[in-house]
């Protein structure tokens, strides 16, 4: 394969449903659309939760898409185009992007607000794992959680990908964690920097911990209800999953929300700050074939999987 083919290899999703609707197939490579945007060959794409949600239908009323479609949100690799107005980055510039949508596929577009230069410790693999995960980590803890130094959070699920970064951010911010998790996780979570450990399998959280600032719950389920238990009056429990309840709020007296990262460059860099100054570690799982994006998908709505799952491409 050569950089200048104009058909490339990619994962689409030919209707709605279960992993049988993922089709490994080759398409047209994307042009230049606009004068910020930048064209990525691209090295690995990272699978979020979301990219099942999208293809099972659960989107549809807020994030509807056209059938064929080419999923993944976020990706590794290096510029081979720039659109006129682009002045951030260069041909031949290893980069991270927040793609949004088509980022399963050999090639792929985003706009140069949405992409970052790849830190140079980090293989493709392990960069295309930090977008999604340092964005919510950052909009969750700080941007709508307002955690500052001192205060003390409870991480509900840290030993998923989102989960663990939130623990190594908010450590690093000064603040005292508390983090949730259970098998393998449990190493995780202490092995990142979590003061405080509680296996959920074991323990009920209500009644390991109290007086809480901040919940930040990337879990959901019925656990969630039990965490407004552990927050100070005041406090704050914002969930990625689903919207907590509204009267428990009030009864608890604190204040609770869902919240829909808004992920950039700006909200990335405090990650890639931490990551160029040795304080962030990437947690990737496993690896696949982009060709193998339907085992991948699989493999991690099974659940239990500690960190982050990526698509690798070919060399070529």
């Amino acid at each position: 394969m050569t950089l200048n083919k104009k058909i490339m290899k990619a994962i689409q999703y030919k209707e709605y449903g279960r992993s049988n609707v993922i089709e490994y197939v080759e398409v047209p490579k994307p042009l230049i659309q606009g004068e910020n945007d930048i064209l990525i060959k691209v090295k690995a794409a990272g699978i979020n939760p979301i990219d099942m949600k999208i293809r099972m239908g659960f989107m549809k009323a807020t994030r509807p898409v056209e059938m064929p479609f080419i999923p993944g949100g976020e990706a590794s690799g290096f510029i081979v185009e720039v659109g006129a107005k682009v002045s951030k980055f260069k041909v031949g510039d290893e980069v991270v992007a927040l793609t949004r949508k088509h980022a399963y596929a050999e090639y792929v577009l985003a706009n140069e607000d949405l992409v970052v230069l790849k830190p140079e410790s980090l293989s493709f693999e392990e960069a295309a794992s930090i977008s999604v995960t340092i964005g919510t980590a950052q909009s969750v803890l700080f941007t709508e959680g307002k955690l500052e130094k001192g205060q003390t959070v409870l991480i509900q699920g840290s030993g998923g990908a989102v989960g663990a970064a939130m623990v190594q951010m908010a450590k690093a911010s000064g603040a005292y964690v508390i983090a949730t998790a259970s098998g393998n996780g449990v190493a995780l979570a202490k092995s990142l920097g979590a003061d405080e450990i509680i296996d959920y399998k074991i323990d009920d959280v209500v009644d390991m911990v109290n007086n809480i600032d901040l919940v930040a719950d990337t879990a959901g389920g019925e656990a969630q209800a039990k965490l407004f238990q552990v927050l100070k009056p005041g406090g704050t429990l914002l969930s990625i999953v689903v919207p907590p309840s509204q009267e428990l709020a009030q009864q608890y007296k604190v204040r609770a929300g869902f919240v829909a990262s808004d992920i950039s460059a700006k909200t990335l860099q405090n990650g890639i700050d931490l990551i160029n100054a040795g304080k962030f570690r990437t947690v990737v799982s496993k690896t696949f074939r982009l060709e193998d994006a339907a085992i991948a998908q699989d493999f991690l709505s099974a659940g239990g999987v500690n960190g982050k799952i990526v698509l690798t491409m070919e060399e070529n």
